[in-house]
């Protein structure tokens, strides 16, 4: 008899709100132009009041900073830049004094080249730990003389480069698929995966809530390491992406098997899985679903790889069906497949939502901003909100010069750029305008938090590690926390992108049953501006039913298929009650960019 599905039974990690940190760029305490753990703590009371549970911060631990923490040199220990780790325990300690908790990034897909694991393997090829990692011989010599990679992958933070560095020490190449600075652990290994438990235990012990697990489908590889398909022209194109031979392996289902029953079924924890370039069901719910014995969640690229073609730094064409689609087929398959699923836009890697959607020009931001916080707090997941999202931070401006993007993916696209379109000024300018529509950097610059110099994010006279945006000095958290449009008593009064947040949130908890756990119908799937859909609670005795309407456009638009009539409309984007145009029948008139929530009679 197949299991009954639980879907809808509580869970504290499913009703969270998570509040991804990029900690170099949240908070500076010590005045080096760097945020530190003791910045993300001095702000804990500011993400309980927007209504966050659980943070997560990217990597703090001990890394010489070549892909910003994601190469780590200790595991065990917080890099000075960001602290100690009884900074870290004071952040735990404070968190749950507020009822709130900490989730750690695991990166355990690979370490920094300075780990002592891998000075120790690179030491010689009879080191115990040689095989911690993955070592092999040239594939063959050059007519120059030079040695050749075992095969032809890409690497993914360069595709210009190999995705293997080749040694001198012992004249082999070792596998480094994000970069040479990012030796990839051999899994294969039961001696690694050890030490992977350890890390776990070390932190969960701690006090840590759980983890989210940085591309943690690579860790299985197929061991004989084929050439990679030619998809990329290789006439600019040496190396070829690798991806089906390295990610979603033969051995991983063993291996987050394995680590559930040797760590998490022990705590009652949160994880979240970041696993790119796969978007099967069958094989995400191997992953996710309730009796996988595996992980909570993943994080599904589907909706923010819409643009992606081939590569990330590259763009293609898409439309509101196609979202539209994506969204409803994982609600969809969750809710019929007993899995469960993150609700996300934005994070560390991609750029700015409101830039990337909707219209982040000065006249339409705050809509949009208001219109991706109401459709994300009103599906069904665990939600997961981005540093500076809750303010509508857009991405930077195309006349940045391009010596402001410090990200390693970045700054390797500019150079090969340069390097092939030396003497093409149009083929530059659309590289131009990719790293400005895709660059992770958007992501990355420092929190706005109020109109003092330096945006409050670190002392007057602090040179920030990063540019700050320009709008810092309007687009900022006190100015939106302290947001009157009118009088505060006054439905009609509309509210600033962090109050409607804050609002969402709240709503989102008080309705649990219907925005976290609740029925998912998507209305007019072929409506080419319009999502709309209906949640209704998974209490079949007195269940509520709520209509989402939202205007994935720049233009009015007049929708006629609300479902029955409506009790009320709870909340709009342009105002914090009834919608200006709306009625209590089937239609509703929508301005450019315009969101509604409304409670359907039962």
């Amino acid at each position: 008899m197949a299991a009954k599905s639980s879907f809808s039974d509580p869970q504290w990690w499913k009703e969270a709100v998570v509040y991804q940190i990029y900690p170099a760029s949240f908070q500076d305490t010590n005045g080096d132009g760097w945020g530190d753990v003791k910045g993300i703590t001095s702000r804990l009371d500011y993400l309980k009041s927007l209504g966050v549970d659980v943070v997560w911060s990217s990597p703090i631990f001990k890394s010489p900073q070549a892909d910003m923490g994601y190469d780590i040199a200790d595991y065990k220990d917080i890099d000075p830049a960001y602290g100690t780790l009884a900074d870290v325990d004071e952040l735990i300690a404070e968190a749950a004094k507020r009822d709130m908790k900490v989730m750690m990034d695991l990166v355990v897909n690979h370490t920094s080249n300075m780990h002592a694991w891998f000075l120790e393997s690179r030491s010689s090829k009879t080191d115990p730990k040689r095989d911690w990692y993955i070592w092999k011989p040239p594939k063959s010599v050059s007519p120059t003389g030079e040695p050749e990679p075992p095969n032809n992958w890409a690497q993914i933070l360069g595709e210009a480069n190999s995705a293997w560095t080749y040694d001198e020490t012992t004249k082999e190449y070792y596998l480094s698929v994000f970069t040479p600075e990012q030796p990839d652990l051999n899994w294969e290994n039961p001696e690694v995966r050890a030490a992977v438990w350890d890390v776990m235990h070390f932190w969960l012990d701690r006090g840590a809530a759980g983890f989210r697990m940085d591309v943690i489908n690579m860790i299985s590889k197929v061991t004989s390491y084929p050439d990679a398909p030619v998809v990329l022209d290789p006439a600019s194109h040496k190396y070829q992406p690798g991806t089906q031979f390295f990610t979603n392996g033969p051995k991983l289902h063993d291996y987050l098997q394995e680590m559930h029953r040797e760590v998490l079924s022990k705590h009652d924890t949160i994880t979240v899985g970041e696993m790119p370039g796969v978007s099967d069901p069958a094989e995400i719910l191997r992953t996710v679903g309730a009796h996988a014995g595996e992980l909570r969640m993943i994080f599904i690229f589907d909706l923010v790889d819409i643009d992606k073609p081939n590569v990330r730094m590259a763009l293609k064409p898409w439309d509101v069906k196609e979202m539209k689609g994506i969204i409803s087929r994982w609600q969809r398959a969750m809710i019929e497949r007993d899995g469960w699923n993150s609700v996300f836009i934005e994070n560390h890697d991609n750029p700015r939502s409101v830039s990337r959607y909707t219209d982040d020009s000065d006249t339409w931001r705050d809509k949009g901003a208001k219109l991706l916080a109401l459709m994300q707090t009103t599906l069904g997941g665990t939600l997961f909100v981005y540093q500076g999202e809750e303010i509508g931070i857009r991405n930077a401006p195309l006349d940045w010069d391009t010596a402001e993007y410090k990200d390693i993916e970045t700054v390797n696209y500019w150079k090969k750029c340069e390097a092939i379109y030396a003497h093409n000024p149009e083929k530059l300018a659309e590289g131009r305008k990719i790293i400005q529509m895709k660059a992770r950097d958007h992501a990355r610059t420092p929190m706005q938090w109020d109109s003092t110099p330096n945006a409050g994010f670190a002392a007057e006279g602090v040179k920030p590690w990063m540019r700050l945006m320009d709008d810092w000095p309007t687009v900022n958290a006190a100015a939106q926390m302290q947001h009157r449009s009118g009088n505060a008593a006054d439905d009609d009064e509309e509210l600033s992108v962090w109050q409607f947040w804050q609002r969402g949130l709240a709503d989102r908890k008080e309705h649990k049953d219907v925005f976290v756990y609740g029925d998912y119908e998507e209305l007019s799937p072929q409506d080419e501006n319009v999502f709309a859909y209906v949640r209704t609670s998974h209490n079949s005795t007195g269940g509520e039913k709520w209509v989402v309407v939202l205007n994935f456009s720049g233009q009015e638009q007049s929708y006629h298929g609300v479902p029955g009539e409506l009790e009320f409309w709870a909340a709009g984007t342009y105002t914090k009650g009834r919608p200006e145009k709306a009625t209590k029948g089937g239609s509703v008139t929508l301005r450019p960019w315009e969101g509604v929530l409304g409670k359907l009679k039962a």
